[in-house]
């Protein structure tokens, strides 16, 4: 086994896995990976199980160095990095060899690079997961974000690992959207034509105040029904809350469990990777689809995700 030593941990980064599932009764959001895809990919380039423990940086990377060496991948946004001063290509694998240095930089795309290692980092469990959650400080290293000086074990692997890297037909259909498909709200049909009409016609632009617990939007303000709030309900990843003031909200990742505004819409589980990578001041829009599409999506994307080809 070896370890990562952070010498300089970037803008906010993270240990997360794929999340803890199963709690939000008692208040707990699954927290995990803000674009699992990414992550999943990683995990297989180094060898892991998908759901082992990386690193999520945030449009800044760090600086480690790996003192016994280590077999690495880098996913999701391009963050310039480089070993020991020489370029690293992303969505591939490479090795580390003892005491050397990589280095990441600012995005050069989207919001989120994930670093992968063979083994795994090792942290102990919460609730059944290596995921840092923010708002409660629990999980991952110590319950809170990198520091300089934090060392990290790194799990052992599962033996020697060939040069991997990610197919680039693959690359290019999960490519981030920007115009995101969504499935009605449970309370879409609250909002008058003219509401929805606003909502699905306008552009909207990422809010500077947008963290993992939900994607505030600047734009048009959408006309929230009578009132503007409701009895707070279980709300879903990816639901579209529009508050008094209508300026709508994505609920994310590390989201309340529940809400009390209506819901105007709900991303499509497919596209959630797409909502990990977006930046402030971004600008997306939104497409409606029906159940059965969304379903249809996710069946694909998840199909391209296990086939044989995906990694080369």
């Amino acid at each position: 086994m070896g370890v990562i030593q952070v010498l300089d941990p970037g803008l906010f980064t993270t240990v997360q896995d794929l999340g803890r599932e199963g709690f939000g009764p008692i208040g707990v959001s699954p927290s995990g990976a803000a674009d699992a895809i990414s992550l999943r990919i990683g995990n297989r380039l180094v060898g892991n199980a998908e759901a082992s423990a990386g690193l999520e940086m945030t449009l800044l990377g760090g600086t480690f160095t790996f003192p016994e060496g280590a077999v690495l991948a880098l996913t999701g946004s391009d963050f310039g990095a480089t070993l020991d001063g020489a370029p690293v290509e992303i969505w591939s694998s490479f090795e580390a060899k003892p005491g050397q240095t990589l280095r990441l930089g600012p995005t050069r795309s989207g919001a989120r690079c994930y670093l992968s290692v063979g083994g795994g980092v090792e942290v102990k469990p919460f609730l059944g997961s290596a995921s840092t959650h923010i708002l409660s400080g629990l999980g991952g290293h110590e319950g809170r974000s990198l520091r300089k000086g934090d060392v990290l074990s790194i799990g052992a692997a599962s033996g020697s690992t060939p040069a991997r890297r990610l197919a680039t037909r693959v690359m290019q259909e999960l490519k981030p959207r920007k115009t995101l498909r969504v499935t009605h709200g449970p309370q879409s049909d609250w909002f008058s034509e003219t509401a929805q009409r606003i909502f699905y016609s306008s552009t909207y632009r990422v809010a500077e105040e947008s963290n993992r617990m939900g994607i505030r939007l600047e734009g048009a303000a959408v006309p929230a029904p009578a009132g503007g709030e409701m009895i707070s309900e279980a709300v879903a990843l990816g639901a579209v809350q529009v508050p008094e003031g209508g300026k709508p909200i994505i609920l994310f990742v590390e989201q309340q469990t529940t809400g009390g505004y209506p819901k105007i819409a709900n991303v499509i589980s497919a596209d959630f990777h797409s909502l990990g990578q977006l930046r402030p001041r971004d600008e997306i829009s939104f497409e409606p689809v029906d159940f059965a599409t969304a379903h249809a999506l996710l069946i694909k994307q998840e199909n391209l995700l296990a086939s044989d080809d995906l990694i080369v």
